[in-house]
C-alpha cells in the first residue's frame, strides 16, 4: 500500500539532505546549516522522525573492511505465486543477514537479491543450500558485481 507524500517545505529539505550527510551532527550543527534557531530545528526534526520521513539513523560500514568482498545478484524465479508461497519465500529472505536487499520485480525474474559474501566459495554454497531451499524456488541466475561505480543510501530530495 503506498505511502502518503508529506509535503516538505525548503527548510525540511535542506535539514534531511544535511542529515543525509552527515547523520551525526548535532542539532546547532543543523541549525546552523538550514539557518533556524535549534529549538525550531529539533521540532522540525522531531516532525520528520515522527511522519516516518525519517525512519532511523544508522552507521555505513566499508563491506571491504568487514572481509565481505564479494557483491552478487541473485535474480529467483519462482514455481508457484500464491500468496502462501510469496509470504513465506519474503519471510525466509528477511532472516537472511547475507542478503542486503530484496526485490520482487516484474518481467522474466520474480525477485532480485543482493547478497554479499567473504569469497566466491562461500556465496556459491550460500546459493546452493541456503537460495536453492527457500520456498518456491523454481530458478536461479546470479551475476556479480566486478566494480562498485556508485552506492548510495541517500534520497535526492
Amino acid at each position: 500500500m503506498p505511502h502518503p507524500v508529506t509535503p516538505l517545505d525548503a527548510v525540511d529539505r535542506a535539514l534531511l539532505g544535511a542529515l543525509q550527510q552527515d547523520g551525526r551532527a548535532t542539532v546547532g550543527e543543523l541549525a546552523e546549516r538550514v539557518h533556524l534557531s535549534p529549538s525550531p530545528c529539533w521540532r522540525r526534526v522531531r516532525q520528520l522522525e515522527d511522519s516516518g520521513i525519517i525512519s532511523g539513523y544508522h552507521a555505513h560500514l566499508d563491506r571491504h573492511h568487514v572481509g565481505l568482498g564479494v557483491l552478487g545478484f541473485v535474480q529467483i524465479g519462482l514455481y508457484n505465486h500464491t500468496a502462501e508461497i510469496t509470504a513465506a519465500f519474503e519471510r525466509e529472505v528477511q532472516a537472511l543477514p547475507q542478503v542486503l536487499a530484496c526485490h520482487n520485480l516484474s518481467g522474466r525474474y520474480d525477485y532480485q537479491l543482493e547478497v554479499v559474501a567473504p569469497d566466491l566459495e562461500f556465496f556459491a554454497e550460500f546459493v546452493r543450500t541456503s537460495i536453492r531451499s527457500l520456498p518456491g524456488v523454481r530458478e536461479i541466475s546470479t551475476s556479480f558485481s566486478l566494480k562498485e561505480v556508485k552506492r548510495t543510501v541517500a534520497l535526492p530530495v
